[in-house]
């Protein structure tokens, strides 16, 4: 079995759904959802980049958020949608790892961005006088910086030692991408200390980033219902509750997959629950940030009407 494992290097992904017409009409509704988040994100980093209205921390924190949901969706479905297109359901070593590195260093990041977007708006509402030096350029720079470099960096760690581990089982990972924790029960070794140290890092990317910004809103909430002002007041809890529903459909199902003892899981649910954050998570943000944010429609009438008119 072990000779077999070191002439062997790909694994075999089992994937989401089965090889069958209902699993085809399923797979081209998650393709569907793949465009649309591709558009939404797309668009959103646009609108940010082109228009000065949107040239602000807020937005600048956003455009980043929708660039790692871009490429978090881009490293999972892509390669589900061919495997089961294709029939062939295996992936390299190397392609496992590239996808497992790019999938850790976007759930790592964005839960942190989340975090900077929460106190963002924690210092506009509760201290606008001093939102120009605690929000400079500077300091979103740095926020982005901090996020991308922390997530990159555990992500790494994690993978360059998972792909370490021996792994003398069968090589069928039962999900629809390389999911570390999905991989380790086929590995010939004790890995209790390699998921104390994942449960550790789940603990630092998301409960306390989720504590931060529970806190950062509470004290949000006290100062919006002290408002005097009814139009001041409806476009702070309209900001913030947009941003409490991006963070509830991020945080609750990773943390509910990725703090649970492996005992308690099982591969069905979840590889439903990773339909969440690496899918429908992604299409959901451009929407819940555009329908609910007159800015951000404001700013798609001005640049894609003005683009509408010099075509015609």
């Amino acid at each position: 079995m072990e000779k077999w494992n070191q002439s062997s290097s790909d694994f075999i992904l089992l994937g989401l759904f089965p090889q069958n017409q209902t699993g085809l009409l399923l797979l081209l509704l998650i393709i569907c959802i793949f465009s649309v988040a591709l558009l939404g994100n797309s668009t959103m980093i646009h609108l940010i980049r082109v228009d000065p209205r949107l040239h602000t921390p807020m937005y600048f924190l956003l455009s980043q958020l929708s660039l790692m949901d871009l490429m978090d969706v881009s490293a999972t479905v892509p390669k589900m949608a061919f495997n089961f297109l294709s029939g062939q359901k295996s992936i390299t070593l190397l392609g496992c790892a590239v996808q497992s590195f790019f999938f850790m260093t976007m759930a790592g990041s964005e839960g942190l961005l989340l975090a900077s977007m929460a106190y963002d708006r924690f210092v506009a509402i509760c201290h606008p006088l001093h939102y120009p030096i605690r929000m400079s350029k500077m300091m979103c720079l740095k926020m982005i910086i901090g996020s991308w470099t922390l997530g990159s960096i555990t992500s790494l760690a994690h993978t360059v030692y998972a792909f370490h581990i021996p792994y003398c089982h069968s090589r069928s990972i039962n999900h629809f991408f390389c999911d570390v924790p999905a991989m380790l029960p086929l590995a010939c070794m004790d890995t209790w200390v390699y998921e104390y140290m994942v449960f550790v890092s789940t603990i630092l990317f998301l409960p306390l980033p989720f504590l931060g910004i529970t806190a950062s809103y509470g004290r949000v909430f006290f100062a919006v219902f002290r408002m005097r002002s009814k139009e001041g007041k409806k476009k702070a809890f309209t900001t913030c509750s947009t941003h409490l529903t991006v963070v509830t459909f991020y945080y609750v199902p990773f943390a509910y997959t990725y703090l649970r003892p492996r005992s308690l899981r099982t591969p069905t649910e979840d590889k439903i629950l990773a339909v969440f954050y690496t899918i429908l998570t992604p299409m959901l943000n451009p929407i819940i940030y555009s329908l609910r944010n007159n800015e951000v429609l404001g700013a798609m009438t001005r640049v894609f009407g003005t683009f509408s008119f010099t075509k015609t």
